[in-house]
């Protein structure tokens, strides 16, 4: 992405320009940025990575919450209770969630128990996800329990599922589809960013085709409510406010 450069706020502080190295963008002191064409930056600011744009250059940014979202269990396991789980399958044990984007639902697979692969074509993207992780094996309650954090692997999840060592109970789908209606602030601003980042996943039929080819046991599509069903008729389906489940058996 052309159009994104590392910003390096501290002169002592040697991983923005290991990250612009590795990602192959530009590396910008806050000046630089300011007078720059750049639209998108990433940051290391408040202990972790974040992705700016010019209106929060100097404060604020996004990063991947680690942390339980309002009105979820802060218990480890949380309890399979919600759509997502019923989706996944609660008896399912290894999940791999094939678009990861802001990692939320993986982390939120991750808190239930699942053991978790998340996939991320986008290298950006997967450099949030990976900081996301790395702050996540800091907390107490997953140092405690010495548990793993979620698998990360970086590229076309079409090639990638077609790769697995071993065929997952369920692979989790969440595409990108085209946006139909006003969303909520703190939503509209991160999912305009990955929008900007990614596009819309047209690639997503042929997502369901790999995903279905590489499962062991069920896909889960989340959709928003407007949505034609990914793969045709689903085996089940579980439907909240504006979006959808749906779930496909082998």
């Amino acid at each position: 992405m052309r159009n994104l450069a590392i910003l390096s706020e501290d002169d002592t502080d040697p991983r923005p320009q290991v990250l612009a190295a590795r990602l192959d963008l530009p590396l910008l002191g806050m000046a630089e940025a300011e007078a720059g064409a750049c639209g998108f930056f990433l940051a290391y600011r408040d202990g972790c990575l974040k992705l700016l744009d010019r209106q929060n250059l100097k404060k604020g940014g996004l990063a991947v919450e680690i942390d339980p979202r309002p009105g979820e269990q802060h218990s480890y396991p949380a309890p399979k209770k919600d759509l997502l789980a019923q989706a996944v399958g609660k008896k399912s044990h290894s999940v791999v969630d094939a678009t990861a984007g802001w990692g939320q639902d993986g982390l939120a697979l991750f808190r239930m128990g699942y053991e978790v692969t998340c996939i991320e074509r986008s290298p950006i993207m997967a450099a949030l996800l990976a900081d996301g992780f790395q702050r996540l094996m800091q907390k107490d309650w997953v140092r405690k329990r010495e548990l793993a954090p979620p698998t990360l692997l970086v590229g076309n999840a079409i090639e990638l599922l077609a790769s697995l060592p071993e065929k997952p109970d369920c692979i989790y789908l969440d595409p990108m589809f085209p946006p139909k209606r006003k969303q909520s602030a703190a939503t509209r601003k991160s999912m305009a960013v990955l929008r900007d980042i990614l596009g819309d996943d047209t690639d997503r039929q042929a997502l369901f085709g790999a995903a279905f080819a590489a499962t062991g046991r069920r896909v889960a599509v989340k959709s928003p409510d407007y949505a034609d069903p990914l793969g045709g008729k689903p085996n089940e389906s579980y439907q909240g406010k504006l979006l959808r489940y749906d779930v496909y058996l082998k």
